[in-house]
């Protein structure tokens, strides 16, 4: 049932809803101390062009820990510590993945979507009911997903028709849509050879899947003990961290670079690929500065791609597959909301393939 408010430019809700929900609040940079859970947190506040989302489900992502100890951050007093390169303001909600339901439309929304099912997309080029400057990533320039509720603009809010449960569908938005994104921008085809460094995590993983959907062939770098999982997945071949690449693969055989984890041994990754090949980068796990040698660059008519915000499309793209089963999710264990701690420490440890993934529960809030 929807209410019908005296004011047009009051939100249209399903009522009732709650005064307060529980959600983590980043109170700022730090170890897992700085979050703290507030049963008393006011739900957010529409803008005319906004959506309120009941959270169903939000993993967890290298990003939330990089955000928390300001990894992200070039200098010495986290003036840039968040994604847009911009200090962070507290206290923040966490949490780039949301699979929820719409409950309530700004003025200006359709009020139609109320009850969808849908997945955020997580890089923002709208909020406040404007076109961002700078793109936004959710739960880092703006609250996110580790709360009973959270708002975004509703052309991020995007549908989705899935037999899927809400957990699995969690799994999706940030990884995939890194994945998705690196790969349309190389423009990975049928039959290239693409390596793939970091494979058994969340990201690691869903690129394997999406370059075996484009028909490539594709070899995992990870840790041994996973190389069944991923060739499970459509790894080709399985290298372990250890191994030289160069031993392994040769000199210019590989057409694609999707890393994430660059570290010491990067300038194996040029070194195996083939002259004109490309190299997409969106995680740096192993160690952010790495050695280049510019004459292997350019001699080679190398290709460097940084890849952040996605491009148009893209969410788009990785919804369909998702409907139409191309992919599947990754989901290795699941916790309430309210062990986000837990969560987070399992995740530190490196021992899953594919997301840790917080169920929300809705207990009675005041």
């Amino acid at each position: 049932m929807i209410s019908s408010p005296s004011d047009p430019a009051a939100p249209l809700v399903y009522a009732p809803l709650p005064n307060h929900m529980l959600a983590w609040q980043l109170l700022g940079h730090g170890g897992p101390e700085q979050l703290a859970q507030n049963t008393r947190t006011p739900l957010p506040t529409l803008a005319s062009s906004d959506v309120l989302i009941k959270v169903a489900a939000s993993a967890v992502n290298n990003t939330d820990i990089n955000t928390r100890t300001a990894w992200y951050s070039k200098g010495d007093n986290a003036s840039d510590a968040s994604w847009s390169g911009e200090a962070l303001t507290f206290p923040r909600i966490q949490g780039a993945d949301v699979c929820g339901h719409i409950v309530a439309v700004g003025s200006a929304v359709d009020p139609g979507r109320i009850g969808q099912r849908v997945l955020i997309e997580p890089c923002l080029q709208f909020a406040n009911g404007q076109r961002l400057t700078t793109p936004w990533y959710f739960g880092s320039e703006c609250d996110g997903g580790f709360a009973q509720y959270t708002k975004v603009d509703h052309r991020h809010a995007h549908p989705i028709n899935s037999p899927l449960s809400d957990a699995e569908l969690a799994s999706f938005p940030c990884s995939y849509s890194t994945a998705e994104n690196m790969l349309c921008r190389a423009g990975v085809q049928a039959e290239e050879t693409v390596l793939i460094t970091g494979a058994s995590g969340g990201v690691g993983s869903a690129a394997v899947q999406l370059a075996k959907a484009r028909g490539a062939k594709v070899v995992a770098i990870t840790r041994a003990n996973k190389a069944a999982q991923l060739k499970a997945l459509g790894a080709e071949r399985v290298l372990t961290r250890e191994q030289s690449l160069v031993t392994a693969l040769g000199n210019n055989n590989v057409d694609t670079v999707i890393d994430l984890v660059a570290g010491a041994a990067w300038p194996q990754l040029l070194d195996v690929l083939k002259p004109g090949g490309r190299y997409a980068v969106a995680g740096a796990i192993g160690g952010a500065l790495v050695e280049l040698d510019v004459r292997t660059l350019y001699l080679k008519d190398l290709s460097l791609l940084g890849c952040t915000v996605l491009g148009n499309g893209v969410f788009a793209s990785l919804i369909q597959r998702i409907e139409q089963g191309q992919i599947r999710p990754l989901v290795a264990a699941t916790y309430p909301l309210t062990q986000l701690h837990q969560a987070q420490a399992a995740f530190a440890e490196k021992h899953h393939t594919g997301k840790i993934v917080l169920t929300i529960g809705h207990e009675k809030q005041i």
